[in-house]
């Protein structure tokens, strides 16, 4: 039996090929022969790699910071024992306090009170609720930043120049205007008062009233007027409407006006652009108790326009303004003339005889031409040079 020749090709990948002979056994002890065996090669070891660490900071501090999370995770498990804790109240942020009262603690504010400023004859008094924290702090009526009276003050013309919290002394004897609250004590807020303070509050502002008898009392929001009206006159109002009421204060004549709250928490009027109507039909009411009159007659006036004419004069002005150099008067000393004339849009130069005939160097009159719209114009330079011929004659007359 023949032998078939030997066919080598390339060995497979990762394989080792070997050859053995019919004679040499194999490497596991059994009978050779020609077809060979493979061999698996182990792959070589992997170098290790270097833990990825991020760009721009060292590997020291990245390990340092591992492993100071791993350490607060493991404190974290041991409280919790290993459980996620449950969200209460005391994973809610807390609120930064603010020092509104430089060092001054609520409980002090709250044994302040705000004086009143009241005098005998007065024009309006403005009647609020009760002191406020900031109005007990500062001292002064309505001092918020975001409170509108004292822009509306000004805006509806009741003081002729913008005023502030700290002028409120002085607006009964410049403008008639006084201050006062229904209840005296301080509180946060409104709703902090009880109802049997506010009916007795009532009562003590009634016993002002009477005593100093304004001729307008204002009150600076509508429930205010609403537990005076129940509490003095036995009336539940319905439906308020702000202005004028009908009932005046007994055993007076003052009248009982009634205007949104100043405050900017007034949903209904939350600007000072709205409430700022009723600030002026205060002011009217005050001049109609005075028998101030103001000037109500309407006159009537009629105007008449010229398109075409209003063109013609809208394009001469677009001409004046374009030709028109303020720079000519204080370089030049030039004089712009409004009846100046015109040809053509060019320069008309001034000639006299004496100009055209005389020798003299130079004529004023001709220093200056005339541009149309009464506007005028220097000479150039080279027209005021005076002639060289006319030097020299002059020179050698002089000499013979």
């Amino acid at each position: 039996m023949e032998s078939q020749p030997r066919v080598q090709g390339p060995p497979l990948p990762g394989y080792v090929q070997h050859w053995y002979s019919p004679t040499e056994p194999s490497a596991a002890g059994q009978g050779g022969g020609c077809h060979p065996r493979p061999e698996p090669v182990q792959p070589a070891p992997e170098a290790a790699q270097a833990p990825k660490r991020k760009r721009g900071r060292p590997a020291g501090a990245q390990q340092k910071k591992s492993e100071g999370k791993q350490t607060k995770r493991t404190k974290a498990e041991g409280k919790s024992g290993g459980k996620q804790e449950k969200i209460t109240g005391s994973f809610k942020t807390v609120k930064r306090k603010i020092d509104r009262f430089n060092g001054t603690t609520e409980a002090e504010l709250l044994l302040k009170t705000l004086p009143d400023i009241l005098t005998y004859d007065l024009d309006i008094v403005i009647i609020g609720i009760n002191p406020g924290l900031m109005a007990a702090y500062k001292g002064h009526h309505y001092p918020g930043p975001g409170n509108h009276f004292w822009k509306c003050l000004f805006m509806s013309g009741l003081v002729d120049s913008p005023l502030n919290h700290l002028d409120d002394a002085s607006l009964p004897e410049k403008y008639g205007i006084g201050f006062t609250n229904m209840v005296e004590r301080t509180t946060p807020g409104s709703k902090d008062l009880k109802s049997k303070e506010i009916r007795e509050g009532g009562k003590i502002l009634l016993q002002k009233l009477q005593k100093y008898k304004p001729r307008i009392a204002v009150f600076n929001g509508k429930c205010i007027y609403e537990i005076f009206s129940k509490e003095v006159f036995g009336v539940k109002v319905k439906n308020l409407e702000f202005g004028q009421q009908p009932h005046r204060i007994p055993e007076g004549e003052t009248v009982i006006y009634v205007m949104p709250s100043s405050s900017a928490r007034c949903a209904q009027f939350p600007r000072a652009q709205d409430k700022v109507h009723y600030y002026i039909k205060l002011k009217e009411l005050r001049n109609q108790l005075k028998g101030i009159k103001t000037a109500t007659e309407i006159t009537e006036v009629e105007y008449s326009f010229d398109l075409q004419k209003a063109q013609v004069e809208a394009k001469k002005m677009a001409i004046k303004e374009e030709k028109y150099d303020p720079g000519y008067e204080t370089a030049y000393g030039g004089i712009y003339s409004e009846n100046a004339a015109e040809s053509n849009g060019q320069c008309n130069f001034a000639t006299t005889e004496s100009a055209a005939t005389g020798n003299s160097e130079f004529n004023m009159d001709s220093t200056f031409c005339q541009v149309p719209d009464g506007q005028w114009m220097t000479q150039s330079f080279t027209d005021q040079i005076p002639s060289i011929n006319n030097y020299c004659a002059q020179s050698q007359e002089g000499s013979s």
